[in-house]
């Protein structure tokens, strides 16, 4: 079954700490068990009936051009913030309601569903099983982590350095929902925030400030399902979860 949204994925930047990985590609390239980046992300969307999927590129975008649709660039990548370069898609996500993904993700069709059935104009969704994830990542998972809690669906807060357990409710994977009322909101907030601003913005940090100025973020919650490849160090473990449950845990044969 077709969905009404389209998918935008922001794959501008190289991801330095993927080191010799991005040499000659942009970090959605890079192979997890034996597919690119791009490809797990491009698959998840089209099993959730998503027909039409584009990217924001940067660097190496001619690279990336080869393999989906890049309508839009980031020629300032190396200096700017994922916010900077999802407005280079200002009209596009002006037209349709779209989803946004990050490009070092790798998630299931169910998220994609779950995230496109939810109320609201902004969405995201969320992770409550996130801390099996980080301990496999990190040696001090809470020190990665960003605080999360939601009252209501509605995320209430996200993104400020987390003291304890309690105050994580779940992570932000980098799956988000705009319609086009929502993106019209959030375009409104960032003209009023200037250019300098916009340009050092974090999407988290965007959320928050959505939240503080009263728009409201709808948490889509999921219970893993998904990774993010933010460094060599990611790869080596998913790699080793590959080998050691191909057909349980993540890599269970509803990814494919």
């Amino acid at each position: 079954m077709s969905s009404p949204y389209r998918a935008l994925i922001l794959a501008a930047g190289r991801g330095s700490r993927m080191r010799d990985a991005t040499a000659d590609r942009p970090k959605c390239l890079v192979p997890l068990a034996g597919r690119p980046l791009l490809d797990w992300q491009r698959s998840a969307f089209q099993r959730a009936g998503v027909d039409t999927i584009a990217a924001v590129g940067g660097y190496r975008a001619e690279r990336l051009a080869r393999e989906i649709e890049v309508p839009f660039v980031n020629p300032r990548w190396e200096t700017t913030n994922m916010v900077r370069s999802l407005t280079f898609a200002a009209p596009w996500l002006g037209e349709r309601d779209s989803l946004i993904s990050y490009s070092d993700i790798a998630f299931r069709p169910s998220a994609v569903e779950r995230l496109a059935a939810a109320p609201g104009d902004i969405a995201i969704t969320y992770d409550r099983q996130w801390a099996a994830l980080w301990r496999g990542r990190f040696e001090a998972p809470l020190e990665d982590a960003e605080t999360f809690r939601v009252e209501g669906g509605r995320v209430v807060e996200i993104g400020d350095r987390p003291n304890s357990m309690y105050e994580v409710e779940g992570q932000f994977m980098g799956l988000l929902k705009f319609t086009v009322a929502g993106w019209q909101a959030v375009s409104g907030y960032l003209d009023g925030l200037g250019d300098a601003a916009t340009d050092r913005l974090d999407m988290t940090g965007l959320l928050r400030r959505l939240i503080a100025d009263g728009h409201e973020v709808r948490g889509v919650p999921v219970e893993g399902g998904w990774v993010e490849v933010d460094s060599e160090s990611d790869l080596a473990y998913y790699e080793s979860m590959v080998g050691a449950a191909a057909h349980s845990g993540p890599w269970a044969h509803d990814w494919r």
